[in-house]
């Protein structure tokens, strides 16, 4: 299948919301996901207008959408943070139907595209719940190594997310 990846613009904050509520009410969201259906479903349209428009507006941070072939169908989405010498790759999401497909190797090329043009990030940075072992097999696959570093999951102290990274120079 063939994807059309692509920054999100302030105008797709309907298909922002409905995106991220989808991935938020995925099965595997407790082990993937820090935020709450409940609390994402709360939130105000003026909240969404400002998330989608983040890229546009300068800010320090960009999401990227995979739309299907036909347009209009959001696929999945990866959000980056520009966070001085690294960036922050979050928010990663495929819709089951698209996983196994390609999507999220475009959505990474996006989101590590666009801190390499920032010339002082010199590398990317995730993390990934230790119950999230398909995720960390991706990340692994694409050249993200354990850092040895973690913090707990703020739903669940007693578990673990794992630092992972992937250095940009040289890619």
């Amino acid at each position: 299948m063939a994807y059309k990846i692509r920054a999100v613009l302030a105008e797709d904050w309907v298909l922002l919301r409905e995106l991220r509520l989808a991935s938020l009410a995925d099965p595997v969201a407790s082990v993937a996901f820090n935020e709450t259906y409940e609390n994402a479903a709360a939130q105000s349209d003026e909240f969404w207008r400002r998330r989608a428009a983040q890229g546009t507006e300068g800010a320090l941070a960009e999401t990227f959408i995979g739309e299907d072939e036909d347009g209009g169908h959001w696929a999945g989405s990866a959000t980056v943070l520009d966070e001085g010498e690294h960036a922050y790759v979050v928010g990663v999401y495929v819709r089951p139907g698209h996983r196994g497909t390609g999507l999220a190797d475009g959505l990474f090329r996006a989101v590590e595209d666009w801190a390499c043009e920032r010339h002082y990030v010199r590398r990317m940075l995730l993390h990934v719940h230790e119950h999230n072992a398909r995720a960390e097999a991706f990340y692994r696959r694409i050249g993200y190594v354990r850092t040895g570093r973690y913090v707990s999951d703020p739903k669940a102290p007693v578990l673990k997310e794992y630092e992972m990274e992937r250095e940009l120079r040289g890619r």
